[in-house]
């Protein structure tokens, strides 16, 4: 029997039915009706005759198939199943970091909104793939995942290293509960990376002061949905990311209610943000201009997106406001200041910013009972704002005008 060449397997066509053109030592070609030229090699082991594929012509010359026959023969010669070895490092790969933050960020998808595994998406990419995407997390330990945060920090990014920490723990527990990690490692990294100094978001929280910045808010004149969005800003005191992602449907303005999903929340539960008359105005303002599409406040470029996280802080800084002064999430410890000052209780400021009640059965009483409470606090709120404004607009009219 001649051995394969070049020539002949060039030469060889399809034909109706699959055939095959031999070499030897068990490595032959199958030709296959739709014109394919795959490289298989016969063996036998342990008393049964088996198969395993070698890869496809030409992407396979005849000399690497010939190659790869011969690792393989050498295996066997050593009592190893080159298909079970195959096997067993295909089920290796599925068990890489990143297999595991792959498998781990589809499930969350379920529950957590778009932009949100977006973000952890490209913290992924970013910054785990590149240096421990291919280890088994089996094998994983924490000296080489510190030395993946430590290039990080190396870039003055401290505060990132420490979510990239905490997104990198999320996966390898979740590899611990499937049985595919023995454990933990990032939790052993908790105290090993640089400090991050806690940050405060700058707001105005002088009264005169706040009433200077909402008189300026309403002289906005930039593009208009820009300018309502600044205008609700203050009125709803949510998280920016809540504001510029909100979508029509959250809203029930029949009854006076936005309702925020828990997979657009910071803590993953439902928010209720009751609207003041005020808020309600911004927002029949907003329904033409937004022509009733998905998002409240559409991108610019396409109404498919939520406008830029950088939009309300950019307006801010054209209204002479720097960001020592005033940012988008500061108008949050604005209403928290101003609120307390005011005597509000606590507890229900405090359900208002939507932070954590860490008690459960007292967070479930206060959610069921406090809703009255804080549509009361919201409307006076808004009316608290108005007096500021027209305080502020009082005292700029008394300012002499110089000749």
């Amino acid at each position: 029997m001649a051995f394969l060449t070049e020539t002949r397997i060039r030469a060889a066509r399809a034909t109706d039915r699959p055939y095959k053109l031999f070499d030897e030592r068990g490595l032959f070609m199958l030709v296959t009706p739709p014109g394919g030229r795959l490289w298989r090699l016969r063996y036998r082991m342990y008393g049964r005759e088996k198969l395993l594929s070698l890869g496809a012509y030409p992407d396979v010359t005849l000399k690497r198939a010939r190659e790869k026959r011969d690792d393989m023969r050498k295996l066997i010669a050593d009592g190893i199943d080159p298909s079970a070895r195959r096997k067993a490092e295909r089920g290796a790969r599925a068990e890489t970091f990143e297999a595991v933050a792959t498998e781990w960020l589809e499930l969350q998808s379920k529950a957590l909104s778009a932009e949100t595994i977006s973000i952890l998406g490209t913290r992924l990419k970013s910054f785990l793939y590149p240096y421990i995407g291919n280890r088994p997390v089996m094998a994983m330990t924490a000296q080489e995942l510190l030395a993946t945060l430590r290039r990080i920090e190396a870039r003055g990014r401290h505060e990132t290293a420490h979510r990239v920490r905490a997104l990198a723990g999320r996966v390898l527990r979740y590899a611990v509960a499937t049985g595919r990690a023995p454990h933990d490692v990032a939790a052993d990294l908790k105290d090993a990376l640089a400090p991050v100094k806690s940050r405060n978001f700058a707001s105005l929280t002088d009264p005169a002061r706040v009433g200077e910045l909402l008189l300026a808010i309403d002289s906005y004149d930039g593009q208009p949905v820009t300018a309502l969005a600044l205008r609700l800003a203050p009125l709803v005191f949510v998280r920016p990311g809540e504001l510029r992602a909100a979508e029509w449907s959250e809203f029930d303005l029949a009854n006076a209610e936005w309702r925020i999903p828990a997979n657009r929340m910071k803590m993953a539960e439902q928010h209720i943000v009751p609207l003041a008359h005020q808020a309600l105005a911004i927002l029949r303002e907003l329904e033409p201009l937004a022509r009733r599409g998905r998002y409240v406040f559409p991108s610019l470029l396409t109404r498919d997106r939520p406008m830029s996280n950088n939009t309300i802080n950019t307006a801010l800084r054209r209204l002479g406001y720097s960001s020592n002064e005033q940012t988008g999430h500061g108008f949050r410890s604005m209403a928290s200041t101003l609120l307390n000052e005011q005597g509000f209780p606590p507890d229900v400021i405090e359900l208002q910013l939507a932070h954590s009640e860490r008690n459960k059965v007292r967070a479930a009483y206060n959610k069921a009972q406090r809703l009255p409470e804080r549509r009361k606090m919201m409307q006076a709120w808004a009316d608290y704002l108005d007096a500021l404004r027209e305080r502020a607009r009082f005292a700029r009219d008394l300012r002499p005008v110089w000749p």
